[in-house]
């Protein structure tokens, strides 16, 4: 996988689709920090404490490296290309996504129980300048939807099944994407912070034998009963590795 630098965010991305990069890692002299909000807060008011957080640490806007979205359902595929292009509207205003580019990681997931009204921002991610040695970067959530420019039903890895085998071989194929990603800034699992998984499926019968032993959970793994973003996706995994986090 090809990687870029973002020089006005002090970060470098893997380029994707239109709507987000496939992970944010921090260049040199930089790290990521990751904010989450004890509540969700709708996307516009969301965009607005970004905004604010970001300034109020002396940072550029196109320091804005990442997020995680809630959303109150799974699009069809025609309703998320026009939230895609909702969301983008701002990375434009602050210098992130040129119209074609968009250097800005994400994850989007739907919570089964309880879940919005609206989409909304449940953390977000951005660059400081630092001595700190250690890297940090963040992996882009990841459905089990093989990458071309074929609709999500055609990309779909066992589309419509469920079952144990099914989602076993869902969760093998974004291991993959997962380790292809990390790969691609020299990373492991190994390297990770913290994990996160969504599905309201069953993880157990192959948690041991392909999230435990590849060393995935290492730290730990974090379960979200939610589901991915687009209807008949039913499992995503996301990683990062950031050494402070916070809350607000």
């Amino acid at each position: 996988m090809a990687v870029t630098d973002f020089v006005p965010g002090g970060y470098r991305f893997i380029p994707s689709v239109f709507q987000y990069s496939a992970g944010v890692a921090a260049l040199p002299g930089h790290e990521i920090r990751r904010v989450r909000f004890r509540t969700p807060v709708p996307l516009k008011q969301g965009f607005e404490r970004v905004e604010a957080a970001i300034k109020q640490s002396s940072r550029p806007l196109t320091s804005f490296c990442a997020c995680e979205l809630r959303s109150p359902a799974p699009f069809t595929e025609d309703g998320f290309r026009a939230f895609n292009q909702i969301y983008v509207v701002t990375l434009q205003k602050w210098g992130l996504y040129d119209g074609t580019i968009n250097p800005v990681a994400r994850s989007n997931v739907c919570p089964e129980i309880d879940p919005p009204g609206e989409p909304c921002f449940h953390a977000f991610s951005f660059t400081v300048a630092t001595d700190n040695a250690a890297p940090t970067f963040v992996i882009a959530g990841s459905g089990e939807a093989r990458e071309g420019g074929a609709s999500y039903r055609e990309r779909t890895v066992r589309r419509g099944e469920t079952g144990p085998d099914a989602m076993l071989e869902k969760a093998q194929y974004v291991l993959g994407a997962m380790e292809q990603r990390l790969a691609a800034f020299g990373m492991t699992w190994a390297d990770t912070t913290a994990t996160q998984v969504y599905t309201v499926y069953d993880l157990h019968p192959f948690l041991a034998s392909e999230i435990v032993r590849r060393g995935t959970a290492h730290a730990g793994l974090t379960w979200h009963y939610a589901r991915p973003p687009v209807r008949e996706l039913e499992y995503e995994m996301d990683c990062r590795a950031v050494m402070q986090e916070s809350v607000i």
